[in-house]
């Protein structure tokens, strides 16, 4: 019946700030991009190497995420990376705060988190 996840939707409050942090920084390929006026809002698709898709939305006023504590819902949005050391470098280099590198207990496999402009927890996991 299901068969992948095919995108995660994201709200931004700086439209062009999320965009130059997902193409620009974290590399996602634009594959449309769209103003809708009647909503005063754009939705820009952006797709990854695996040819999954982010969907990043601008809404004039829409209310900030609650994130500490965590609340109920979706929780993060991880990437799948072939070295979590690296990219937290690169991350870095950026400026952007990476969480120290830990190890799946369970799977033995690295990761770490770090948020994008408006705090959304993302983050990058070590594929073997």
């Amino acid at each position: 019946m299901l068969k992948s996840i095919h995108h995660a939707a994201i709200i931004c409050s700086d439209y062009e700030k999320s965009k130059y942090f997902y193409t620009d920084i974290l590399g996602l390929t634009i594959i449309a991009e769209n103003y809708r006026a009647k909503r005063d809002s754009y939705k820009l698709d952006l797709a990854l190497p695996d040819g999954s898709q982010v969907e990043l939305f601008s809404f004039p006023s829409a209310p900030e995420r609650p994130s500490y504590p965590e609340a109920l819902g979706l929780r993060h949005l991880a990437f799948s990376v072939d070295s979590v050391e690296l990219v937290s470098d690169y991350l870095r280099s950026y400026n952007i705060d990476v969480e120290p590198i830990r190890v799946d207990e369970h799977t033995g496999q690295k990761f770490t988190f770090f948020s994008d402009p408006d705090g959304l927890p993302l983050e990058v996991y070590e594929q073997a």
